[in-house]
């Protein structure tokens, strides 16, 4: 994978669609997220005709104030799973990312807990709110369960289509890769409706 990695999606859209695009700009993820489901199953593509599945994402719930989303390769062999911090994540946005068996292997939290609070303050601000995206960007910051930290993910401007980069500071296994990867995914599904 060349980095950084780049994921884009309509902010305004009936049904959510993320491109995910390596360092070259070729298109190496595609998701559609299905709509009017009740408990969230997100299916990743190599590209946007749908004909090759990369992996699974799914709940284990309904309710995702404290749902756990298992990552599955396309073969059906368990990569990982995140979870949000629940209480945690209503201050400043926390998720846990484990390996195949369970273990915490990293966690993705947001590095500034006032951009959220403005964020919600003035997103409901008729008209201002619209605008939230040109001056309100979250950073999220990956570090292993060590403290070691592992990548950025950088919300950049926007007004009709958010853009969010991965950038790895340090050498990333296969399996620690790809739960990364998918951890980023459903991050950027649960917290799209931000900046």
């Amino acid at each position: 994978m060349k980095y950084p990695v780049t994921f884009s999606f309509k902010i305004i859209a009936i049904v959510s669609q993320i491109y995910m695009r390596d360092g070259s700009g070729s298109l190496v993820g595609y998701v559609r997220q299905k709509f009017f489901k009740l408990k969230e199953a997100v299916e990743v593509f190599a590209d946007e005709s749908q004909s090759q599945l990369l992996g699974k994402i799914d709940a284990d719930r309904m309710i995702d104030f404290n749902a756990r989303y298992r990552f599955t390769g396309a073969d059906g062999r368990e990569l990982g799973a995140m979870a949000r911090r629940g209480l945690r994540s209503l201050w400043k946005a926390q998720y846990l990312i484990e390996t195949a068996e369970g273990t915490p292997s990293m966690e993705i939290h947001e590095e500034s807990a006032w951009v959220k609070f403005l964020d919600g303050v003035v997103g409901e601000i008729p008209l201002i709110g619209m605008f939230t995206g040109y001056f309100l960007n979250p950073v999220y910051l990956v570090s292993r369960t060590d403290g070691t930290l592992v990548a950025h993910i950088t919300k950049h401007r926007s007004f009709l289509e958010s853009r969010f980069v991965l950038e790895p500071v340090v050498t990333l296994g296969a399996e620690e890769e790809a739960a990364l990867l998918f951890g980023t995914l459903m991050l950027l599904l649960l917290e799209r409706n931000r900046g």
